[in-house]
């Protein structure tokens, strides 16, 4: 734990290292203890980080983990000149990181408007909020399906996503409902897949709508959350407002959110 040298700020805690998974050479994952005083919503991301000298260098981290599970999962990407990722690509078991003590965002079930369907767009490592709502209860009694959408540069990237839904099936709380509420549509932009294009280009030409057996989104029953680079995001929202969707928050729930909160 942290020595009296260098006492921590009252705004986090330590937490211990459970697991790390590294999936690619450019991402991974990690499993950290979670605080019995801990509460977050589903799709809430976190401050997280590691003490750089005496003061701590914390970076906001989306919570792959629902809100019902003992521990806190994030994924990262790996950035070697990253002033934190350079650093927290390299922990193992048993090292200590430290957490927030307040979770927020705007990707949670509170800050959308009652619907039928729900896609949750993402890109890299922002399906991790999306991890967290596919094994959220609530989610399933909110929405009649919904519809994960992953993007990645190369097939590899994909693996995570491709594990999380194959493993809704044994979740304890959802896995009875959630695979058949579920369609994962996954897609590439450097390497052939059996989708290929930014989500973006995907959702524009109405191949992602045609790929699935739909008309488009329609603002009376679809809700959207997105989570990805910051080009992503600005871009997908101008498909959700043509489509005539209002963006909502947590005091003013609507058709679409979006998470301008990243790790670097």
């Amino acid at each position: 734990m942290a020595s009296d040298a260098l006492a921590l700020p009252k705004t986090v805690t330590e937490e211990s290292v459970l697991a790390v998974r590294h999936w690619t050479d450019e991402l991974f994952s990690f499993r950290l203890t979670r605080p019995a005083s801990f509460r977050f919503r589903s799709g809430e991301f976190v401050l997280l980080g590691l003490m750089n000298g005496e003061k701590p260098l914390l970076r906001a981290y989306s919570i792959a983990s629902p809100s019902w599970d003992d521990g806190l999962d994030f994924y990262s990407i790996k950035v070697s000149d990253g002033p934190l990722t350079s650093r927290l690509q390299h922990v193992q078991p048993g090292d200590p990181v430290l957490l927030g003590r307040k979770p927020t965002g705007t990707l949670v079930l509170d800050a959308l408007k009652p619907g039928r369907r729900l896609f949750l767009l993402s890109t890299g490592t922002g399906i991790a909020p999306f991890a967290s709502l596919l094994r959220e209860p609530e989610t399933y009694e909110k929405f009649d399906r919904v519809v994960l959408t992953h993007t990645c540069r190369n097939v590899a990237d994909l693996a995570c996503g491709a594990e999380l839904v194959d493993a809704l099936a044994e979740d304890p709380l959802v896995g009875e409902i959630a695979p058949q509420r579920v369609t994962y549509y996954a897609s590439t932009t450097r390497e052939d897949f059996v989708h290929t294009g930014r989500i973006t280009d995907l959702i524009a030409s109405g191949k992602l709508f045609a790929d699935l057996g739909l008309e488009g989104f329609d603002p009376a029953s679809d809700r959207v959350m997105i989570c990805g680079s910051m080009a992503m995001i600005a871009d997908t929202k101008a498909l959700c407002e043509g489509a005539g969707l209002a963006e909502g928050s947590n005091a003013n729930p609507g058709d679409y959110v979006v998470e301008k909160a990243f790790a670097g």
